[in-house]
C-alpha cells in the first residue's frame, strides 16, 4: 500500500500519462481525463514520446525488459510538475515498483524522484483537487470495480465510490465479494485463461446481481476483461446485461448532463 498519506495543494500544471489501453482501445477516456483536469484549472502536459509504462514485461518476470521501456519513461517529466494516470495498476507500476526495478541502477534517483510524483486520477481528483460536480445526467444505478493494483498497492479502495457518491442522481450499489480480482491480471488471463474465466464469471455474476445499469472502473484492462465476459454470458443467454464505462467518462458526461 502506498505510503502517501498527505496530499499537496492543486497545482497549476501536471503531466498525464495515458497508458497503453487508453491509447488503443478507450481514448475517450484519457480525453475525459484531461478535459476533467482542465476543469479544475490545471495545465495538463501530454508527453508525445509515452509508451508503456513496463508493468507487462515486469510481473511476468521479464525485468532486464521492463527496465527497458520503463527507462524511456523516465526522461518524459522533466520539470517537478506532477504526473497523473488514469488507470491503477499503471499508477501502482511507476509508484511502488520504479524504485525496486531500478534499484542498484544509474537510473534508481531519477527513478525514485519520479515515482513520488505519481498519482491516480480518481486520487488526485478527490484527494488534491477536492472536485466538486452538479450532476445533470439522468438517475442511474451503477457499480464499482476497483482493480487490484488500485485496491491493494495504492490503497484506492474507497476513492472511486466517494467520487461517485458526489454524483446527485447516481446510486452506488455494492457487489459481493467487491474486493476480489476480475481475472484479468495482465498476462495472468492469457498464462492462466482457466482460472481467469472462472474469476471473471464470477465477477461478471455479481455485478448483474446487483442490478446497475452501468459498471464503472477506474482500470480499462478490468473493463475490457469484465464487459467482454459478460457480453458473451449475455450472447449464450445468461442475464448479464450492464455496460461499462471509465470512470473518467462518466464523470465527465455528467458534467453535461448525458
Amino acid at each position: 500500500m502506498s505510503s502517501i498519506k498527505l496530499y499537496p495543494p492543486k497545482p497549476k500544471k501536471v503531466y498525464f500519462f495515458g497508458t497503453c489501453l487508453v491509447d488503443l482501445f478507450y481514448p475517450d477516456a484519457g480525453m475525459a481525463g484531461i478535459q476533467l483536469l482542465e476543469r479544475e484549472g490545471i495545465e495538463v502536459i501530454f508527453p508525445q514520446d509515452q509508451t508503456c509504462c513496463g508493468q507487462p514485461a515486469y510481473t511476468s518476470g521479464y525485468h532486464d525488459q521492463a527496465r527497458e521501456v520503463a527507462a524511456a519513461q523516465l526522461a518524459l517529466f522533466p520539470e517537478d510538475y506532477l504526473i497523473v494516470l488514469p488507470s491503477g495498476s499503471c499508477a501502482g507500476m511507476m509508484r511502488e515498483h520504479y524504485p525496486e526495478l531500478f534499484a542498484g541502477y544509474p537510473e534508481e534517483a531519477l527513478a525514485r524522484e519520479i515515482s513520488g510524483r505519481i498519482y491516480e486520477l480518481t486520487e488526485f481528483l478527490l484527494h488534491v483537487c477536492h472536485m466538486q460536480i452538479e450532476d445533470k445526467g439522468e438517475p442511474v444505478r451503477v457499480a464499482m470495480h476497483t482493480s487490484c493494483s488500485a485496491r491493494r498497492e495504492m490503497g484506492l479502495g474507497d476513492v472511486g465510490p466517494s467520487l461517485l457518491g458526489k454524483m446527485a442522481h447516481v446510486e452506488v450499489v455494492e457487489q459481493e465479494r467487491i474486493k476480489e480480482c476480475c481475472g484479468f491480471g495482465g498476462a495472468f488471463s492469457v498464462r492462466h485463461p482457466e482460472i481467469s474465466e472462472a474469476m471473471v464469471t464470477d465477477k461478471v455474476a455479481a455485478i448483474a446481481a446487483t442490478g446497475a445499469d452501468t459498471l464503472i472502473t477506474s482500470d480499462c484492462g478490468c473493463m475490457m476483461n469484465i464487459t467482454g465476459a459478460a457480453e458473451q454470458m449475455e450472447n449464450q443467454g445468461q442475464d448479464s446485461h450492464f455496460k461499462g464505462e471509465h470512470i473518467a467518462s462518466f464523470l465527465w458526461r455528467r458534467c453535461h448532463g448525458s
